[in-house]
This record gives C-alpha cells, structure tokens and sequence, in this order.
C-alpha cells in the first residue's frame, strides 16, 4: 500500500452530522437530484464523459451536502443500499445519450445486499441490483468508480468488485487517487481501467516532490494502458498544469456552462 498523508486530519469535523429528522424525510419523501459533470479530453476539449453525482434536498428544496447523507446512511445498511440504488436508477435515467457514464458506486452499499464473496457472486443465479441495472441499461456504457478509501477492508472490497464488473464487462474507474485522507492500494489500481486524481493534485500543482509521485502514477497508466483524470480543473493554469503532466481528460467547474442537472421527487 502507497500512503500519502501530508498531515492528519479529524473527519468528522470536517463532515456535519445529519440530524435524524432530515435524513427520515430524505428517505421518505426520496427529495433526490444528480448533477452531470462533464469530463473532457484534453486534446481536444470535447466531452468524453459524464460522471452522475447523487443531490439531495431538504423540504425548502435546499440541497444537503452528499456527504453528510451518504456518512449518516452508513449505520444502516439496509438504507444505504435502497438510496444509494434508487440514485443509481435516477442517474441512468436521465444521463446524456451516447456518451459514457461514470457513476460512482459506494462499496458498502453494493455487499449490503449480501453478496460479499466475488467467487458465489459470479455464479449464482440472481444478479445484484447494481449490476443488473448496469447491464440492462443501453444507452451509455457505464463506468463505475470506486472511491479510495483509508480503510484496508475498502480495499478488499474494492478488489472483489473490480473483479466481478470485469466478469459482466463493466470497466471500472478509482476515484481520488493521491486525496490526503485516503490511502492508496496498488492491487485495485492494477485492475482498474481509469485513474482519477483528486483535487489535492491541482491544490499542490507547486509542491516538487509530490508531483514527482503523479508523474509516476501517469507513467505507470500510459505502461499498462490506463487512462488518467484530473480532477478540480478550475482555471486555464490548471488546464495547462494537466497537459505538462499528460493527463489524457480533466473534469473541474471551468466546465460548469456544461453541468447537467435533474430532480425527482417522490416515491
């Protein structure tokens, strides 16, 4: 395991904790939106992508950080799983036509429903939700991105969901690779097909010793045939910071006239 942690940090006062009678009407009234983020190809600056992310809203319609759902949503399972599903179905059915769809899938939420040995889940019969959903859906290829964790169980997980999308040929993506709160495993990013960097990249674009690490990274992806992602492209600098580095798509809010978004609301 690659570790980069510049400093350590407390999360949970980063995250607010949701008060339980908002996320009861979240998960009642289903107050849900996905906001399309357009990722583009350096070389061109055409979209290649789009990366579905989940929104939430209140009952004034004010959006909720993902975030603080998303941590409430791990202390039960069952819950996560039914969101985190019914976003899914959301995000496909509203994505731009004939263009990729990365859509990330958290790893808790896809074994919630019980299928956490990669090897029975090959195999059997019923198909989970997820991948069900992936393959029945046409009108994009779907790309899921799995998020880097700072746990070494997430990176088990990770492995085990790398290896059954491979099965249904679903390509897959690791998202916020080299963020300072995540650790880095090297076995999930040998079997991945996308590399995404964080933000953290372009934040410490000034910082020599750290880039050293990217340029490997990006190397290593041109080697083996993996394409790279910057993320938190925000400026024409950062544009041309992603291009010295041989980035092949970036992603960030320079691209915000091209966000997406869409709502639905109730069951």
């Amino acid at each position: 395991m690659i570790v980069f942690k510049p400093e350590l940090t407390d999360l949970t006062s980063i995250v607010p904790v949701l008060p339980p009678k908002l996320l009861l009407y979240i998960l009642k009234s289903k107050n849900y939106g996905v906001e399309y983020q357009p990722i583009v190809a350096l070389d061109t600056l055409e979209v290649f992508a789009y990366e579905a992310l989940s929104r939430f809203y209140d009952d004034k319609n004010n959006p909720i950080a993902p975030d603080q759902v998303y941590r409430a949503l791990h202390h039960n399972p069952l819950s996560l799983f039914q969101v985190e599903l019914a976003q899914k179905k959301l995000q496909l059915q509203h994505a731009p036509k004939n263009f990729k769809l990365f859509v990330n899938l958290d790893q808790d939420s896809y074994f919630a429903y019980g299928d956490d040995i990669a090897e029975l889940s090959i195999t059997t019969k019923e198909l989970n939700p997820f991948i069900r959903l992936f393959l029945d859906h046409s009108d994009n290829e779907v790309i899921v991105e799995l998020i880097e964790n700072s746990e070494i169980n997430d990176a088990k997980m990770s492995l085990n969901m790398i290896k059954l999308m491979a099965s249904y040929n679903i390509r897959t993506a690791i998202d916020d690779v080299c963020n300072e709160q995540s650790m880095l495993s090297t076995a999930v990013l040998e079997q991945v097909n996308f590399i995404k960097f964080d933000r953290f990249v372009v934040l410490n674009k000034h910082n020599a010793k750290f880039l050293l690490l990217i340029k490997a990274l990006v190397a290593y992806a041109e080697d083996t045939g993996k394409k790279t992602i910057l993320e938190g492209v925000e400026t024409d600098d950062d544009l041309a910071f992603a291009k010295a580095l041989n980035i092949d798509y970036v992603q960030g809010f320079l691209f915000k006239p091209q966000f997406i978004s869409r709502r639905s609301v109730g069951p």
